[in-house]
C-alpha cells in the first residue's frame, strides 16, 4: 500500500504492464510449482549468442574494457552500425547520425520522449508490439490506434494513413517485419504509405526493423527511407543485435536519423542510462563486423519451424494461421472457440480466457491477441525447438479437440 501522500506519476499511472512478461510470470510460477509447461510467448531466439561474439565480450573484460564510453557509443561500434544501414539498407549514413541504446526498446523510447508533448498523436497500427501504445502513454502523448485486419495482411494501407491522420500527429510507427503478425511490408506498400506521408510534413516516421534478419520464402526486405529517399529527414531507423544475432540480454539497440533528433535523443539518454553497457558495445561490434553466417543458419531454422507450426495450428479444430512471412511468430485466430467450454469447465468469452486455459489445462503458454490491439488471435513464438514444438502443438489440437458447446 502506498503512504498517504504520495502518488504516482498520472501518464505511468494510466500505463498497463506488457502482457508478454505477465504471462511470462505465470509460466514462472506454474514451473516453480513444479508444472510441466512449453512456453510459447516470450520473443527471444531459444540459440545460443554465436561463439565468436561471445568471445569478443569476453576479451573486452579481459581487456579492461569496463569503463563508461560517450553517451552515444563507441566510435567503432557507430561506424559499424553506420556500414550496416548503407550495406543492407542502401542509406547513405555517417556514424555521428547514429546512437546506440541499451535495447532496441530505448531507442523508441529516447525518440519519441524527445518529442512528444502532452496532446500530441501516434499512429500505431495493430496489430502492435505491446509496448508501443504504453511509451506513448508514458510521454504524456495519445496512441491512435488502426486496426489492420486479416483482410489487409496485418497491413497499414494507405487509405487507413490518411483517414488517422490530424494536425496533432506527431509519428506514425511501422514495424517490419511484425510483431505479433509475422507480416512484411513490401516496396510498393512502402511507397504507397511513403506517398501519403510527404503531404503531411509534420508527421515523422518511427521504422522498427528489429527483425529485419528473420524473413522467409525469398522475400526481400525493404525499410522506408530506403524506399523514399523525400522522407529521410523524417525518419527514425532502428534495428539492434538482440533478435539477429540471438543477444538479447546483452541489451543493445542503435537507430539513425535526422541529426537534430539523434542529438536530441542523446541528451536524453545522457541524463537517463548514460552509455550502453561497454561489454556488450564490443560483443555487438563483433556481431557486425564478423562473420555472418549465423543470421543465414538461423533464418533457416526458422523458416522450418515456421512452417511446422503453421501446419499443425491449422489441424486444431476451430483454430486458423495464415502463413507469416517474418519474425518468429505465428499469430492464429481462435475465433471459432469463443463460446466454447474446456474440460475443466471453463467458459471461453475471449482470446484471453483461451489462453489461460491453454496454460492451466495443457500446459502451453501463449499470449492473447487482444493484448496487440487485434482479437480473438493468439500469438505463438516458435523460438523453440522442433520437439517442444510439435509436443506444443500437439497439444493445442487436443484441447481443441475436446471443447463442447
Amino acid at each position: 500500500m502506498m503512504a498517504a501522500g504520495f502518488g504516482l506519476n498520472r501518464f505511468l499511472a494510466a500505463a498497463r504492464p506488457s502482457a508478454t512478461y505477465k504471462v511470462m510470470d505465470r509460466v514462472a510460477a506454474r514451473r516453480a510449482s513444479g508444472a510441466t509447461v512449453i512456453s510459447l510467448s516470450a520473443g527471444e531466439p531459444d540459440f545460443d549468442t554465436p561463439e565468436y561474439v561471445r568471445e569478443a565480450g569476453m576479451a573486452a573484460i579481459r581487456a579492461g574494457h569496463t569503463r563508461y564510453t560517450q553517451v552515444a557509443g563507441l566510435r567503432a561500434l557507430r561506424e559499424a552500425i553506420a556500414a550496416k544501414f548503407q550495406r543492407e539498407n542502401g542509406l547513405d549514413v555517417d556514424w555521428r547520425s547514429t546512437l546506440v541504446c541499451s535495447g532496441g526498446k530505448q531507442v523508441i523510447f529516447n525518440a519519441l520522449a524527445a518529442t512528444l508533448n502532452e496532446g500530441d498523436e501516434v499512429i500505431v497500427p495493430a496489430p502492435y508490439w505491446v509496448s508501443y501504445p504504453e511509451i506513448v502513454q508514458l510521454c504524456g502523448a495519445k496512441s491512435v490506434i488502426v486496426a489492420c485486419g486479416a483482410d489487409s495482411g496485418f497491413k497499414l494501407t494507405p487509405d487507413a494513413l490518411q483517414a488517422a491522420i490530424t494536425p496533432r500527429t506527431r509519428w506514425l510507427i511501422l514495424n517490419s517485419p511484425s510483431n505479433p503478425t509475422g507480416a512484411v511490408y513490401g516496396r510498393a506498400e512502402l511507397q504507397a504509405l511513403a506517398e501519403v506521408l510527404l503531404a503531411h510534413p509534420q508527421v515523422l516516421v518511427l521504422s522498427d526493423d528489429i527483425y529485419e534478419h528473420l524473413i522467409f520464402d525469398g522475400v526481400e526486405f525493404f525499410t522506408i527511407a530506403q524506399v523514399e529517399p523525400r522522407l529521410r529527414e523524417r525518419v527514425l531507423t532502428m534495428n539492434g543485435v538482440s533478435k539477429a544475432y540471438a543477444m538479447t540480454g546483452w541489451r543493445i539497440g542503435f537507430g539513425t536519423g535526422p541529426g537534430w533528433l539523434i542529438d536530441a535523443m542523446e541528451k536524453l539518454q545522457g541524463q537517463q542510462t548514460s552509455g550502453a553497457s561497454t561489454i556488450s558495445q564490443y560483443a555487438a561490434l563483433a556481431a557486425l563486423t564478423g562473420s555472418q553466417d549465423f543470421i543465414r543458419q538461423s533464418r533457416v531454422a526458422f523458416q522450418r519451424r515456421r512452417d511446422l507450426v503453421v501446419e499443425q495450428i491449422n489441424q486444431a479444430p476451430g483454430m486458423r494461421c495464415d502463413v507469416p512471412q517474418g519474425a518468429f511468430y505465428a499469430f492464429a485466430s481462435c475465433e471459432a472457440l469463443i463460446g466454447k467450454t474446456t474440460q475443466a469447465g471453463a467458459h471461453l468469452a475471449s482470446d484471453e480466457a483461451v489462453v489461460n486455459a491453454l496454460l492451466d489445462e495443457a500446459g502451453v503458454a501463449t499470449v492473447h491477441g487482444s493484448a496487440f490491439g487485434l482479437g480473438p488471435y493468439i500469438r505463438i513464438a516458435y523460438a523453440l525447438d522442433d520437439e517442444s514444438l510439435s509436443g506444443a502443438c500437439q497439444a493445442i489440437q487436443d484441447f481443441c479437440r475436446t471443447l463442447t458447446g
